[in-house]
């Protein structure tokens, strides 16, 4: 009986103990982590994160990603996207090609260059292109801004990454590209679809089942890009 006793008192000491450590919104977030099937899952395959899961989806639907393509990954920390992006378009076996830029420094992945860069710095265009050998038939996004809390705020800087990396993805693709990014629901999505259908064929929005049900999050896929080549804008024919 003592042993048990003593038993419940040390958990009872680490529960108290990581409460003073964490915010309750961290404290969620942390118990979310380590009851969600799709972290553990991405734990036993090899992924970098459960994000994987979600461009697996949206692929096996819609066969975004092909064999020798070009592929940017904005915001591609820590990986995840680029480990998909990298098996399915054959760049493991030297066919297609993964360029994945980011702010942050990201561990090396076979089949994948990585550029710690912000993609919205003037050199980054042009240097993507020179990275990939050509204009990009895929732009992907799952950027996310640190959320603040604030549902309407955290709505807006989400959305606003949208729009430029949608503007980046212009710069870069080719005809017939495709570009995907994660938005949130809440009102103002609808004007980036409206700025989308202008330049590509078919846009939509898509929700994966690996997106979890609780949260707001949705991807925009525009497919069909109409603009000119990229290469055009950096002095090639």
């Amino acid at each position: 009986m003592s042993e048990k006793k003593g038993e419940g008192a040390r958990n009872l000491s680490v529960r108290l103990k990581t409460a003073k450590k964490r915010t309750t919104s961290q404290q969620k977030w942390l118990e979310r982590q380590l009851n969600d099937p799709y972290v553990a899952k991405a734990k036993r395959e090899g992924y970098r994160s459960r994000a994987a899961y979600k461009l697996l989806e949206i692929d096996d639907k819609y066969k975004l990603l092909k064999p020798g393509q070009r592929v940017v990954d904005l915001g591609a920390a820590p990986g995840g996207w680029s480990q998909i992006a990298a098996t399915r378009v054959g760049s493991l076996a030297g066919r297609g090609k993964v360029v994945g830029i980011d702010l942050l420094a990201i561990d090396p992945l076979p089949g994948v260059d990585f550029v710690q860069l912000d993609f919205l710095d003037e050199t980054a265009p042009g240097r993507l292109i020179e990275m990939l050998g050509g204009p990009a038939d895929v732009v992907m996004s799952d950027m996310a801004a640190n959320a603040t809390g604030h549902k309407k705020t955290d709505h807006l800087r989400i959305m606003g990454l949208a729009e430029v990396a949608a503007e980046f993805a212009r710069s870069i693709l080719a005809p017939r590209g495709v570009y995907l990014a994660k938005v949130l629901q809440g009102g103002t999505e609808g004007a980036l679809l409206a700025d989308l259908k202008r330049d590509f064929a078919v846009v939509r929005h898509v929700k994966p089942a690996a997106s979890r049900s609780d949260s707001s999050e949705l991807y925009v896929l525009a497919t069909g890009f109409r603009g000119k080549s990229a290469l055009a804008d950096h002095g090639e024919p």
